[in-house]
């Protein structure tokens, strides 16, 4: 089997790569004893530094050079204004990742034993995220400091560990169980459907959008959404919840944002109000379309920009919560119709979550249960044309990165 050649990206160590004398032989610097290494045969070298180090990183060439003939040693001149400041040094190696030319017919590894710990993280990241498409590398002495000392490849693709992917199963699967509330289903697509929402729950803190009509368990799921989230430390705050439909008027203001004293006509005292109460956590707008479209417009300005005015107040008050929202309404519709701000739409869209009853049928089929709620599918009697077609529940899960949704049969 023909190997592919082999390429390491690395950052010049200023000061243990450090070595002028002949003595310097007799101590182990990284960059160069990883090309010693017996059963390691780097074809290129790409050794970044910045421009105080060019004369150091010049003699590690030549030393690489000297111990490995083979190894074609390249320089690059990358700065950071600041070793220790994350944000410069990310930016700094990103740019050179995104630069490169990778190719396919060769496999990368990157250094991770030089540099300051924030470059060592960085390199991580970028690996990691496939900006430079290899694995890592780590360099250790051994007691003879003049040995070459041991390395110790690591592959960041998971699925090639058997126990990191079976415990990340094991995680998955004990997740989907919490959003079902430990009852197993017998339905092969309704399990598939929890596994994705247990993924997209975690993954992200976008807006969700639960549809479907009363009684399907909308409330229940975000509730069971929420803590997931807290077991899995994606949230601190706490699970606010409110039915738009019961708001009308400044009681829809007061509740949702707040109010000072004085704001309206029987406001006795300040109210902190359910936004700054979600505060960390997840805030649960059920029927959301009943909202008010002045309602709605404050509301979008508080996800957007996480602040808001509460009533009778010209201080901004701020809260940082993640939104699912419940409603049984056409969305769509609404907008058409005026009813519902188009904005306030898509920015609740990016993941929706579509319960939705289809036409009756002429068998009864198995219980499908999640959490604490259950969507029983039972026969019903009936002589229109729809009749004659198999109860379906059919759910709805949209990426927040997807423009498509996918459907899935829960049959």
């Amino acid at each position: 089997m023909r190997h592919r050649p082999l390429v390491v990206i690395g950052l010049l160590g200023t000061t243990i790569d450090q070595g002028k004398h002949p003595d310097r032989w007799q101590t182990w610097r990284p960059s160069v004893s990883l090309c010693r290494q017996p059963d390691l045969i780097v074809h290129r070298f790409e050794l970044l530094h910045g421009l105080r180090d060019l004369s150091l990183s010049q003699l590690i060439g030549r030393d690489i050079q000297s111990v490995s003939p083979e190894t074609q040693v390249r320089l690059h001149r990358v700065e950071f204004g600041d070793p220790w400041d994350f944000e410069n040094v990310y930016e700094s190696l990103f740019a050179f990742a995104k630069s490169y030319p990778f190719d396919d017919a060769e496999d990368y590894l990157v250094h991770i034993t030089t540099g300051t710990h924030v470059a060592q993280i960085c390199l991580f990241l970028l690996t990691e995220a496939r900006w430079i498409p290899g694995r890592l590398v780590q360099c250790s002495p051994e007691r003879d400091r003049s040995a070459p000392g041991t390395i110790k490849i690591i592959d960041l693709d998971l699925s090639r560990y058997d126990g990191i992917a079976s415990r990340f199963q094991q995680e998955q699967r004990e997740g989907a169980s919490f959003l079902k509330g430990g009852i197993e289903t017998r339905n092969p697509a309704f399990n598939r459907l929890i596994d994705r929402i247990e993924q997209v729950a975690i993954a992200t803190r976008d807006p969700l959008l639960l549809t479907g009509p009363t009684g399907a368990g909308k409330s229940r799921l975000a509730r069971r959404i929420f803590e997931l989230k807290k077991v899995r430390h994606a949230v601190k705050g706490e699970f606010v919840d409110l039915n738009c439909a019961t708001l009308r008027g400044d009681g829809a203001m007061s509740a949702l944002f707040g109010h000072t004293k004085g704001a309206f006509t029987g406001a006795l005292k300040d109210r902190p109000g359910l936004l700054r109460a979600a505060n960390g956590g997840v805030l649960f707008l059920d029927e959301i379309g009943e909202l008010g479209l002045d309602e709605q417009a404050m509301l979008l300005r508080a996800l957007e920009e996480k602040t808001f005015l509460p009533l009778g107040s010209d201080r901004e008050s701020s809260s940082d919560f993640q939104l699912i929202a419940g409603t049984n309404r056409d969305l769509p519709e609404a907008v058409r119709e005026g009813r519902f701000r188009e904005t306030c739409w898509r920015a609740s869209i990016s993941g929706l979550l579509r319960c939705r009853d289809c036409a009756s049928g002429r068998k009864t089929l198995n219980q499908i249960c999640s959490s604490n709620w259950i969507i029983m599918l039972k026969e019903r009697e009936g002589t229109s044309r729809s009749a004659r077609r198999p109860d379906t529940v059919s759910w709805n899960l949209r990426s927040p990165r997807r423009p498509h949704g996918k459907e899935i049969s829960a049959i």
